[in-house]
């Protein structure tokens, strides 16, 4: 390795960026020299973050039928996959998953809803009342993941009482094209100035382990910091029978651990949260994402996949030091 990683965590953590040639060195560190890139990137984490870890859960509060043809996703019409598929649910198991969500010490619950994007109207005024209504009741900070949006519904949401919004890219730009041809990588990246540009904070990060090489997660890496999200949600690759990726083989946990510690060089001060196919994907090593620099996970369900339950995960909290934010 030609760069000094100590070097480099202490620019960081005096005011200092991370070049993009070195964040690829990054990329490509072997798997002997990840300890040492766990090191470093748990102290720029402890630096920007503290001990406070930030949990989000979700409801998938409509499955199934999308029309894009996202080549991991099992809520695509493109695959087969037996996923459950329903229309929109009713307000009150919006509401009542939020109350699970804040029970279980969630300081984020988003209303995830499958399609391009949500429609104007019915759809969109049941979700707005389920999100006054979570606001009136719980102390949790409501988010949605409604597909590619405007402007103006981005206003509607915020005046309803949205803390933030999730939208990933899943990829880097120059990859987008082997994952979905569907729709342009721009329309995502337009969503996310929109939403931005509402005043809403954003969540916004992706998918690992899609056949991307250690470059292009860079280039992603840099595409996130270029836009200023807010919260970067990775999500590793749990392939499910029926998509285009089903034979797609697992990362392996060293190298989930770098793409971790290679964000948290780039994206230092944000929120950095691991979520989707960390238990396939990190196995025994789980608890070592916060060593790699994860600040927060998602806990419970995922979308069409189960998660491990609130309990162990709080263990896991308590075994590593850690707060849970509130």
């Amino acid at each position: 390795m030609t760069i000094s990683l100590a070097d480099i965590a202490d620019r960081i953590l005096g005011g200092g960026f991370i070049t993009s040639h070195e964040a690829l060195e990054i990329a490509d560190l072997p798997d002997e020299e990840t300890v040492e890139l766990l090191f470093h990137a748990n102290r720029l984490r402890k630096h920007f973050c503290g001990n406070d870890v930030h949990l989000c859960s979700i409801i998938n509060a409509k499955s199934g039928l999308c029309m894009e043809d996202c080549s991991f996703c099992a809520q695509s019409a493109h695959h087969e996959t037996g996923v459950p598929i329903y229309p929109l649910v009713e307000k009150e198991e919006i509401v009542r998953g939020a109350h699970e969500a804040a029970s279980e010490g969630s300081r984020c619950y988003g209303i995830v809803t499958s399609g391009t994007t949500i429609q104007k109207g019915p759809e969109l005024e049941r979700i707005c009342s389920a999100i006054r209504q979570i606001r009136t009741e719980t102390e949790i900070q409501p988010a949605c993941s409604l597909g590619i949006i405007d402007n103006e519904t981005a206003i509607v949401l915020r005046e309803a009482g949205l803390a933030r919004y999730h939208h990933n890219l899943e990829t880097a730009r120059s990859y987008f094209p082997n994952i979905c041809t569907t729709h342009d990588y721009e329309e995502d990246v337009q969503t996310v100035r929109a939403v931005k540009a509402a005043g809403l904070k954003v969540c916004c990060g992706g998918i690992f382990g899609l056949g991307e090489t250690p470059a292009q997660r860079v280039e992603f890496a840099f595409i996130l910091k270029e836009l200023d999200v807010d919260s970067i949600p990775i999500n590793f690759l749990n392939p499910i029978p029926g998509t285009r990726l089903s034979a797609m083989n697992c990362l392996t946990p060293m190298e989930c651990l770098r793409i971790i510690a290679l964000f948290r060089f780039v994206l230092s001060d944000k929120n950095i949260s691991v979520c989707g196919g960390r238990e396939k994907n990190l196995r025994d090593l789980q608890s070592w994402m916060f060593l790699a620099g994860a600040s927060g996970v998602m806990v419970g369900n995922y979308l069409t996949t189960s998660g491990r339950t609130p309990e162990l995960d709080r263990q896991m909290f308590r075994d590593l030091g850690l707060r849970v934010m509130k």
